[in-house]
């Protein structure tokens, strides 16, 4: 059985990241509140909410698509550094948000985990692109 190089799976991984935000924006846009592609899919939204979000999902799917057809350095940098960026405003949110306020029966909980599913996505991403980094390092020193 063929090993997938770190560039393949890199690539897999970028066009998983394409799927899921392809499946975030379809879902809001036709506001089917699913766990996971919802974050806080138990939480009261508006309709002009959930288009809003569908369209810049959409753009985060084709920056993804684009990250893993191109393998560009420069791209999956600033998707690693913006994704950083919402998943320390998705905790804090999930944090400071007294949910209760909106419905006693919603819990954290489920958003803390699905927030933690993107994290482990998220570090996985950081590790296979630092590979490709430090292999491509040694061919030009070498």
């Amino acid at each position: 059985m063929n090993k997938l190089t770190n560039e393949q799976t890199l690539s897999v991984l970028l066009y998983a990241g394409a799927g899921y935000f392809l499946g975030v924006s379809i879902v809001h846009m036709l506001g089917l509140k699913i766990p996971g592609l919802f974050v806080y899919f138990n939480v009261p939204s508006y309709a002009y909410q959930d288009r809003i979000i569908s369209f810049l999902a959409f753009g985060w799917s084709a920056f993804f698509y684009l990250a893993g057809k191109r393998l560009n350095a420069d791209l999956i940098k600033m998707i690693l550094l913006i994704g950083l960026v919402a998943l320390i405003v998705l905790y804090t949110n999930t944090f400071i948000t007294d949910f209760k306020q909106l419905d006693n029966s919603i819990e954290r909980n489920a958003f803390i985990w699905i927030i933690s599913s993107l994290f482990f996505y998220w570090l996985s991403l950081v590790i296979f692109s630092q590979k490709i980094q430090t292999v491509k390092a040694r061919e030009t020193t070498n």
